[in-house]
């Protein structure tokens, strides 16, 4: 195992730039999310640390060592990729120990270590069948087992996934995050997937255009946005993003343009601004009270275990969150008490 330092790293295809002097230090034994949207440079970045892309500038260290220019064979890395890239015409086992052939271990050895990862993975069944045997997490779990025959000192997976269903992603994760509880080595995971990077993660790492936009553990970015774009890209359902004026006479107080106002957790300077709260921060109330800002009932959407509504006030959607089962209509009146302390004004004013 070991830690992982990039400074400075940036990567640009001609006048395109799309790392940017980027510098991150991962812990030995941690579990790192890189997350962003589309076209944001989290693979590209993974890339990098696995040697498939060249560094433009900046330095790679694995465990102390520069790698700017070790050969990916040489970086006792193992990457697990979104298409599974098994070898059709191999059983899981020989999917398994290829790499380990091709170094010239011995069949005793090979067998040993593919014994080892079937069975953390729950693969000793399948070893004898072909990839078009095996089911999509099977298929997911043999690829996983293939890097970790190789007892690498890190492991990168890029979106492994996304090809699966909702169901099987979830029981996925609860796989894989028992897996880096198992074996502890240091693990790079790329993911546009916010729950991915909730439930995984020691530290999520956002990335937007190539930048750092905010690292932290999922609670932190969670209750602690930087930004308006942190703050919308993780949680489900999204932050609410609202346009508001802050008082001259109270800088704890934004108005709606109904002169309503919601109670700030910091104060910040009058003007416009960006106020962000997340929709299970309200209590729903019937009638009028101190704090309560009225609205009305757009949509409403049950799920079983809770209530999403989307109610309009003075012209902007929110939405909220309820483990109540609630008797409401769109027209419906409600009234909404936000927790003062969860609610946050971005300086920057922007909405994403």
């Amino acid at each position: 195992m070991a830690d992982v330092r990039l400074t400075g790293l940036s990567k640009s295809y001609g006048k395109l730039d799309v790392i940017k002097d980027v510098s991150l230090e991962i812990h030995d034994g941690e579990f790192v999310v890189l997350i962003g949207p589309s076209g944001c440079g989290k693979s590209t970045l993974l890339r990098m640390i696995a040697g498939l892309e060249g560094i433009s500038s900046g330095t790679l260290e694995i465990g102390g060592v520069s790698m700017n220019d070790v050969p990916p064979r040489d970086r006792g890395i193992s990457m697990v990729f979104q298409s599974y890239a098994l070898y059709p015409h191999m059983n899981s086992a020989d999917n398994m120990s290829f790499s380990l052939r091709l170094a010239g271990e011995e069949e005793a050895q090979r067998r040993s270590k593919v014994d080892r990862a079937a069975d953390i993975l729950g693969l000793g069944p399948y070893l004898d069948r072909l990839p078009r045997q095996l089911s999509g997490g099977q298929r997911q779990r043999v690829a996983m087992g293939r890097a970790i025959v190789r007892k690498p000192e890190v492991f990168l997976f890029d979106e492994p996934l996304s090809n699966l269903d909702a169901k099987l992603r979830v029981k996925m994760r609860a796989e894989l995050k028992e897996l880096h509880q198992k074996l502890k080595t240091t693990t790079i995971y790329v993911t546009h997937d916010q729950v991915e990077a909730m439930t995984l993660a020691d530290r999520i790492v956002v990335l937007r255009d190539g930048e750092i936009e905010q690292i932290g553990t999922p609670l932190e970015l969670y209750d602690n946005p930087a930004n308006a774009f942190v703050g919308s890209f993780l949680g489900s359902p999204t932050m609410n993003l609202l346009n508001l004026e802050v008082s001259s006479e109270n800088p704890s107080e934004a108005r709606f343009s109904d002169g309503e106002a919601l109670w700030l957790a910091t104060p910040v300077a009058p003007g416009r601004a960006t106020v962000g709260i997340r929709p299970e921060c309200f209590a729903l109330q019937s009638e009028a009270g101190s704090g309560a800002l009225r609205a009305e009932v757009v949509v409403v959407e049950p799920t079983g275990a809770s209530t999403e509504l989307v109610v309009r006030k003075a012209g902007q959607n929110i939405t909220v969150l309820s483990h109540e089962r609630l008797s409401l209509k769109p027209g419906d009146n409600v009234w909404l008490v936000p927790n003062a302390e969860r609610v946050h004004a971005f300086p920057d004013g922007a909405a994403a």
